[in-house]
């Protein structure tokens, strides 16, 4: 027997599907602060999204195991699950920026440093000409 199918459950499927490649593409590519973990969180939260929104009565299975009685606690557990998602991509983004600001910092540092052996050559090579 098929269910309905409603735009909800499309629009989740999307864009799990699309962050589940993102974290997979990255993983596999190596990119900067991509760990196991972090891949595993990454398919545990958005898999398990995209499985409750496909399998909704699974909810109320689960709900029965860890003790939520109604569906009101049920809202409440997914908006935590939003806020923590929102907080992962927030801590990924700070990363990233923390990363770019320290390969600045160094190629800004090394840019000085050369700066000043030059100067620091000049001078020496005047002293020695000069009588």
């Amino acid at each position: 027997m098929l269910e309905k199918i409603y735009l909800y459950q499309v629009i989740v499927v999307s864009i799990s599907s699309v962050m589940l490649f993102i974290g997979i593409k990255e993983f596999i590519n190596r990119e900067t602060g991509q760990t196991w973990l972090k891949l595993f969180v990454r398919v545990a939260v958005w898999g398990g999204m995209a499985f409750i929104v496909i399998y909704p009565n699974a909810t109320y299975y689960i709900s029965r195991v860890l003790g939520i009685v109604d569906n009101f606690n049920a809202v409440v557990l997914t908006g935590f699950l939003m806020v923590f998602l929102l907080i992962f991509k927030l801590l990924s983004a700070i990363e990233k920026i923390e990363q770019n600001i320290s390969e600045l910092v160094r190629k800004e540092a090394l840019r000085e440093g050369n700066a000043k052996i030059e100067q620091f050559k000049i001078l020496n090579n005047n002293e020695k000409n000069s009588p």
